[in-house]
């Protein structure tokens, strides 16, 4: 009976099964890279907006506390977006020439808001609370960064599912007494762990309830 495969056939099999597994590992690593890279995430990757507004400018060096722009933070869902009129409170007195702001004094002009471009932008699907997580004391620069030193606004956290578990399922890591909230230098002291779990109980955080699906899906 004649041979029916070469003798080649065994070498060229393991190679094609060493490949492929090799093909795997390597295509599931480049994914993830993507996954997690500054490409998909848009962490660290400023966003380009109408006017180039400064948080390092407006917060450290004139000491604007983030709600006054932001007026809804405590009360909404929605942190809020100041209206042009916000920002001609100041600039209808400073820099009222700057070919920078331009876009500010056409707003007002012709009574057209600015167009922001979303930085932490949640899908759809996902609820958020500004105002739950400022009142069961999480801070700004927790979610956003340091905020404060930031000449240009980019996303300094990744917001994907794993990273809100993180803090749901250990909130006290975060967690920091009510008149912190708003402080952007504000650092978690030795005993954060310690403290964090007495503000839980004060604040009355339903620490099982903040891991139920529905809690950010509905």
């Amino acid at each position: 009976m004649p041979q029916i495969f070469r003798r080649r056939s065994n070498t060229i099999a393991r190679v094609s099964i060493l490949g492929s597994v090799v093909f795997l590992v390597v295509g599931g690593w480049a994914l993830d890279a993507v996954w997690w890279s500054p490409y998909t995430t848009k962490v660290n990757v400023p966003i380009e907006q109408p006017v180039p507004f400064s948080h390092e400018h407006h917060y450290s060096g004139l000491g604007i506390d983030c709600r006054y722009c932001h007026t809804s933070v405590e009360k909404s869902s929605f942190a809020g977006i100041p209206p042009t009129e916000t920002c001609m409170t100041c600039h209808s007195q400073l820099y009222i020439d700057a070919p920078l702001l331009a876009p500010v004094r056409q707003s007002l002009a012709y009574d057209v808001p600015l167009r922001w471009n979303r930085v932490d932008d949640l899908p759809d699907f996902v609820y958020f609370n500004h105002s739950i997580h400022v009142a069961k004391g999480i801070g700004c620069s927790t979610c956003h960064g340091p905020v404060n030193k930031m000449p240009l606004t980019w996303k300094a956290n990744t917001l994907y599912m794993k990273w809100c578990l993180d803090c749901h399922r250990n909130p006290a890591q975060f967690i920091r007494p009510q008149e912190e909230v708003f402080n952007m230098q504000w650092a978690p002291p030795a005993n954060q762990l310690a403290q964090g779990h007495k503000l839980v109980e004060a604040y009355h955080v339903n620490t099982q309830q903040l891991t139920d699906c529905s809690m950010c899906h509905r």
